[in-house]
């Protein structure tokens, strides 16, 4: 399969309400709205797009209908500590707060209004035990 696109979806039962906390606090823009399903793109980069559906929409399958659980969005940036002041000061919930990882992450996790976790994230470089794992030629930060 070649993909030409990849974005995640957001299954939710207030499609406004995500879209807006999006829009507010992780720099995206509407580019196409109905009542069920709301489309984002990031004003940084148009190749970073996210989706709202309605959970109880007829496209999503009966037996699928419910809330996003069990996934982590990850934001590459390239000021983590300055998202983390931004975010703090907007009031989000703090669920990691920001530090440096030996696999190579200077990161902090947030949520949104249905409990996604947010992935804020800058590439740093590795420890030599965590180097090791990376394959040959892979950029490590």
């Amino acid at each position: 399969m070649k993909s030409t696109s990849y974005y995640p979806v957001i299954m939710t039962a207030d499609v406004s309400g995500t879209a807006g906390f999006y829009v507010t606090h992780f720099r995206f823009r509407v580019v196409f709205e109905i009542d069920w399903y709301v489309h984002l793109q990031s004003t940084e980069d148009e190749s970073v797009n996210l989706a709202i559906i309605n959970k109880d929409h007829a496209t999503i399958p009966a037996a699928a209908r419910a809330q996003v659980s069990g996934v982590i969005l990850n934001f590459e940036v390239a000021d983590p500590d300055a998202e983390f002041a931004r975010v703090k000061a907007a009031g989000l919930p703090v669920l990691l707060p920001l530090r440096d990882e030996a696999f190579g992450q200077r990161h902090f996790i947030t949520a949104d209004p249905n409990g996604v976790l947010i992935d804020v994230i800058k590439p740093i470089p590795p420890t030599a035990e965590f180097l090791a794992n990376y394959s040959e030629g892979a950029t490590t930060a």
